[in-house]
This record gives structure tokens, sequence and C-alpha cells, in this order.
């Protein structure tokens, strides 16, 4: 095989993610290592920098706000939209079923979403009443636009699909997606979760009414995502969560709310997460999205090559996904690949990923996963390799 990719000759990315020193992890779709740089601004806010946000006049309130927005602010830029139009939540779950509980249906109420969705991308249009229709996929596993354009209705409020399977890696094609769901008057929402970490994403561009992602897969702590609106949608929603911080003013009678995003974001929030994700950020694009997705579909041709020369290893998915091989060795069930596998030093996701409907699309109960990210390298596939020929031998 090649030698080791790096995304830049100047800097030994793989040596930056202290957690996975002799470890082969090909998880990185569930959740991202985190980088040294992202553990030391977690590190130094807690101990040395940490205050309240947005409440205090003290000068390190008044500090660690600036840093707050400064967190939005970036994160927005990311996506290429404005701060006002960002809210923190705790992850891109919770950001889908805000738009789920709060968007005025005006009369309609189904959505229109794929069968490759994630369960988050399913169940929050279920509990918040609406009528659910699924879109087929192609062949090679790609949300089926044709389909979609024939499908959809003006009784669709709203068209959900994830900008990148978090089973397949395949890749959406947003902008057209946009344009057949405002063809009905409907409004897409785009689930950005493996896809921010992996590609270049302008919500201009795109065009999209809705964009989640969470940060955690970019790279940054757990427990903070992120939602972009479009301003004047934002501005007709009601808030969701009442306390402190979203207030304009409380009576008895009644309370006023203040604007987006504030109105949002109710109590005490993740103050520390947003300094991370920030550094994340930061993190991410000194090394440029676009390298990291070069070097992610280099990682995952050759990843497919290689499975497909181990005899009884079923691969799914599109043959450019990103970042993302999902596989079966025929006969053994995935949690049994993945505990061998481990055995061998190497992290791999199995199970139906919160994808039980595609499972049932794809004719099985789960699979394997391996997903790549910035630190990965070609001596993580050659031990995938390694470990899946002791599990075909461990079951012969």
């Amino acid at each position: 095989m090649n030698a080791p990719i790096r995304i830049n000759s100047r800097l030994d990315v793989r040596s930056q993610f202290p957690a996975i020193e002799n470890w082969h992890y090909l998880d990185s779709a569930a959740t991202a290592q985190k980088p040294q740089a992202v553990i030391d601004a977690i590190t130094n806010a807690y101990a040395c920098d940490y205050a309240t946000v947005h409440r205090g006049v003290y000068q390190r309130s008044s500090e660690m706000t600036v840093r707050y927005e400064a967190a939005r602010a970036a994160a927005a830029t990311l996506i290429g939209g404005a701060p006002n139009e960002l809210i923190f939540t705790r992850g891109a779950t919770e950001a889908i079923n805000l738009v789920a509980r709060t968007l005025p249906k005006n009369g309609r109420n189904r959505v229109l979403v794929s069968q490759l969705e994630h369960h988050s991308n399913i169940v929050p249009w279920q509990l918040a009443g609406f009528e659910v229709d699924a879109v087929p996929l192609t062949s090679d596993g790609q949300i089926d636009l044709d389909a979609a354009e024939v499908m959809l209705t003006e009784e669709h409020r709203i068209v959900g699909f994830a900008h990148v399977s978090n089973v397949l890696g395949s890749i959406l094609d947003a902008k057209r997606a946009a344009d057949i769901a405002h063809s009905k008057g409907a409004l897409l929402l785009i689930d950005g979760c493996q896809a921010v970490p992996r590609v270049n994403v302008n919500i201009g561009n795109i065009g999209a009414d809705f964009y989640a992602f969470s940060g955690h897969k970019l790279y940054g702590p757990t427990g903070i995502g992120c939602l972009w609106g479009r301003s004047d949608l934002l501005q007709q929603m009601p808030p969701w969560q009442g306390g402190g911080a979203m207030i304009d003013e409380v009576r008895f009678e009644r309370s006023t709310f203040l604007n987006p995003p504030a109105r949002f974001e109710a109590g005490t929030p993740h103050i520390v997460g947003a300094v991370g994700l920030h550094a994340a950020i930061d993190w991410v694009q000194n090394l440029s999205l676009d390298a990291i997705h070069a070097h992610e579909a280099a990682l995952v041709a050759e990843a497919r090559d290689a499975l497909r020369r181990v005899d009884g290893v079923t691969i799914y998915g599109p043959e450019d996904s990103a970042g993302i091989v999902s596989f079966n060795v025929n006969g053994v069930h995935p949690h049994d690949t993945a505990t061998i596998l481990d055995d061998a030093g190497v992290a791999v996701r199995a199970g139906h990923h919160c994808a039980q409907p595609l499972m049932r699309v794809l004719g099985v109960q789960a699979t394997a996963r391996a997903s790549f990210a910035a630190h990965s390298d070609t001596s993580d596939i050659e031990a995938l390799v390694r470990g899946i020929e002791q599990v075909k031998r461990v079951f012969a």
C-alpha cells in the first residue's frame, strides 16, 4: 500500500491527537477525537478564564461573553452564515427538534425525508405531529432527487435531508434539493453533522433554510451544536424553552422575549463548549476543509479497494463516499466483527447507526462502519484489513 497520507507536509496531524496513540480509531462519524489545541482551549477556559456570560458586569464575565459570541461568529462563518442566524444547541438532534417544535405549519402537515436519514431527522417530525414521507434511494445509495421532485406536494411544509449519510457517506446535491423544495413552497432543512467536518459548506450557495450540525463530530466537545436558520424564519418561530437569558420582560400576566438567537437559548449556556468549538473550527480551517476532504476521499478509495480484495466482504454505498465506508463480513454479525477488530486495536462502529429504516432498505440488520478523519492514514486501513482477515479465520 501507499505511504501514510499527510494533509500538510509541515504538520504531523496524527501526533496532535493524544488519545489515539497506538490505536486505529475509525469511528469519527460517531464522534471525533480531539486535537491538543481543542483540549488546551477547554482546559484553559475552565482553569484560567471561566466566568458566566451575558450576565456579569465584571471584567472576566465581559471577556468570556466576547469569546462566547466570537465562537458564534466563527460557527456561522464556517458555513457562510451570519452570527444573528446561528443558535447554539446541545447538538444537531436538539437543533432539528427545535425546528420541528416551533416552525409554524401554515396548514401544511407533511415532511419529506429520505430512506437514509438518521433517526434524529425522522423522530422529531413525528413527535411534532408531522406526517412523514420517505424518498427512496438510487442503486448506489444516493437520495433519489428525481423521485423527491415527483413526491413533493404543496402539503409538505419542509424537506429534511442529510448532507452526507452517516452510514453510506453519500453526498447530497444540496443545491438541487433546495430548488426542489422551494418549487412547491416548502423549506429545506439539512442535517450537516457528517458534512461540516468533511466538506466546505456555503448555505448561501445551497439555498437552504435551516442547517444543523454538532460540535463533537467537528473535533470539538460534546454538548454543543448549531442551528443556522434564515433570519426571517427565526423571527416567526416562538421560544421552545423558557428561562433566563431569552426574555425581554417578565410579568406574572405575560412575558416578552428577545430576538433570535437569544430567544432560543434559555438558561446558562455551554460556555466552555463554545470556546472548545471555536478552537476546533480554527483547527479545521488551518488545515482547510478542501484538504481534509481530499485526504479522506483518498483513504475511502484505498479502503474500498483493499476491502474488495478480501473475499466475503460486502461494501455499501457509493464509490465517492465522504469519509465513510460501511461493510459486512458475510455470515458474521457486525458486532462480532467489531469485537474482533477491537482486539486487533481497530475501533469501528457496528449496529444500525441510528438508521433502522436504511438497514431495512439494505436488507440487513446492521453493518460495520469505518469512518475516517484528518488524522487517519494508510496504517489504519492496513490494520482494518488484517483485523478482517482475523474475523474470517475465527468464523471459518
